[in-house]
């Protein structure tokens, strides 16, 4: 995932910041509680292809400090 693409990129919902998970190729916004897949190298961003994170998921994330985009 492009470094450049990944600091501009936000949710399209609230328009908050995105964490990159790289291994399961999704982009998480942690306000809305959905994760956005990257299909083939490009972010899906629409909320119909969006899968809701569960709590356990959602507090992985909250317990993980990420800098934003966490860009590898």
């Amino acid at each position: 995932m492009d470094k450049r693409l990944l600091e501009i990129l936000v949710c399209p919902l609230c328009k908050g910041e995105l964490v990159y998970q790289r291994e399961a190729q999704e982009l998480i916004c942690k306000f809305d509680r959905l994760a956005y897949p990257i299909r083939d190298d490009i972010p899906v961003m629409l909320e119909n292809e969006a899968r809701r994170i569960t709590l356990e998921e959602y507090d992985a994330l909250s317990r993980t400090p990420q800098p934003p985009s966490s860009v590898p």
